[in-house]
């Protein structure tokens, strides 16, 4: 299990999803994301740190330059509704 505790910032981007999310299962991942009471994405590497985090360690202003950073090295990814990196970006981002 994850030993990430999943900020309000992630509960609320959560919330206008219409998912729900808890701690990931997997040990590597930061958040489990359900919809429907079904597992649908386990994201966040708990390795790397993400918007919300940025913001309580270094400051909104870091915490933007850094979400801009994540959000043109995954541009790729983020717009897949099917795919981890959506649900990553606008969760954690």
């Amino acid at each position: 299990m994850s030993l990430y505790k999943i900020k309000p910032y992630s509960y609320e981007q959560a919330k206008k999803l219409n998912v729900t999310i808890k701690p990931s299962h997997l040990a590597s991942k930061k958040i489990d994301v359900f919809k429907k009471g079904e597992l649908i994405a386990s994201i966040g590497d708990s390795s790397y740190s993400d918007y919300p985090t940025h913001i309580i360690e270094r400051g909104k202003a870091y915490a933007d330059k850094r979400r801009i950073a994540y959000k043109k090295r995954h541009e790729k990814d983020i717009n897949n509704k099917n795919g981890n990196g959506f649900w990553s970006s606008n969760i954690l981002w």
